[in-house]
């Protein structure tokens, strides 16, 4: 059984993601375990990896998704890379509501 990909924190969540940009579709995959054992929402985006298009896609995507306004979500590390550390600011349980049913097997 995989883990969690977010942990609560004092104003929202943080929440680890794996990036595939010019996935074909802007898209959340659900959970997937790396191999280090660490938990990580996958998520896919249509945008290319240069001059921040995908992480700006990435950020509108988790905001649509959770139902935040995009000012709510920050990216925290990962900028270059595939693994990414967002912080969701907000209601934590309602944000955790929220990653649950998107990250739930469809």
């Amino acid at each position: 059984m995989v883990g969690k990909p977010w942990s609560l924190t004092a104003n929202g969540v943080t929440l680890t993601i794996r990036l595939t940009p010019k996935g074909g579709r802007d898209a959340i995959d659900g959970i997937d375990a790396m191999s280090d054992g660490r938990a990580v929402l996958k998520v896919r985006v249509r945008a290319a990896p240069s001059e921040g298009e995908a992480n700006a896609a990435l950020i509108r995507l988790i905001a649509k998704a959770m139902g935040v306004p995009q000012r709510n979500v920050v990216l925290a590390a990962g900028a270059t890379g595939r693994l990414k550390r967002l912080v969701v600011s907000g209601g934590g349980p309602a944000l955790v509501a929220a990653l649950e049913k998107i990250a739930a097997p469809r």
